[in-house]
């Protein structure tokens, strides 16, 4: 005769692994701690996401800020450089325009001095001692010892094309003084003095009209006004 024992039911059998894991998920305590896990998880993946994307902008802002230093250096540099162009470009203009000042003020100097010049007579001891220009009046004072030069020198202005006009020659004799000679003559006693040699002082005084500029005449005035007149006379 069979015997069953009835008291080791289905129930009563040894649980298989999954019957296992499903009881304890199922367990309140157990889905808690599995979605604590979980949340912190994903925290932990969103702070480092994050921190790498900070570093990577952080870097990306370092590099921007160099960047933008480096420009500003350079700009800085350009802007120096400009400046300094600028103060030589504002030099040279004024230092163009101090000698295009000068040489406006030097043609009519230059010019009177080359037009008394070219009628000086070709003599060694004519000479100038001043030229005096007050506007359009010209005095011009100097010796010679012919007085005929003096004449000559007179006519060349006044028959100058109206360059010189209103001609005015005054003439005055002068001795010069000589040194006695300090040899002795042949009777012991000191020689007797040379004559005195006479020169002619003379003034002029005329009106100087100068020929208006041309366009060449213009750009050709590059002689100093230094020259005096004692220095163009001596031929």
């Amino acid at each position: 005769m069979i015997k069953v024992n009835l008291l080791n039911s289905v129930t009563d059998r040894p649980k298989s692994s999954v019957a296992i894991v499903e009881t304890k998920i199922s367990d309140p305590r157990t889905q808690t701690w599995v979605l604590a896990a979980a949340v912190f998880s994903l925290m932990a993946i969103v702070m480092v996401f994050d921190y790498m994307t900070a570093n990577s902008d952080s870097k990306k802002a370092q590099a921007e800020l160099q960047k933008q230093q480096q420009i500003a250096q350079q700009m800085a540099v350009v802007n120096r450089e400009q400046a300094d162009l600028d103060k030589k470009t504002k030099e040279t203009k004024a230092r163009i325009e101090a000698i295009q000042k000068l040489r406006a003020t030097q043609r009519g100097p230059v010019a009177v001095l080359s037009a008394i010049n070219e009628r000086i007579p070709q003599l060694a001891d004519f000479r100038l001692e001043s030229i005096e220009q007050k506007g359009e009046e010209l005095v011009i004072r100097g010796d010679s010892p012919n007085e005929a030069a003096v004449t000559q020198f007179g006519r060349s202005l006044e028959f100058s094309s109206g360059l010189f006009a209103n001609v005015n020659l005054e003439t005055q004799r002068k001795n010069l003084e000589a040194a006695a000679s300090s040899e002795p003559s042949a009777d012991g006693a000191n020689a007797a003095p040379a004559p005195k040699p006479e020169t002619v002082s003379f003034t002029i005084k005329c009106k100087y009209s100068p020929p208006q500029p041309t366009s060449a005449n213009a750009t050709a005035a590059n002689v100093p006004t230094a020259t005096t007149a004692s220095q163009i006379a001596q031929r």
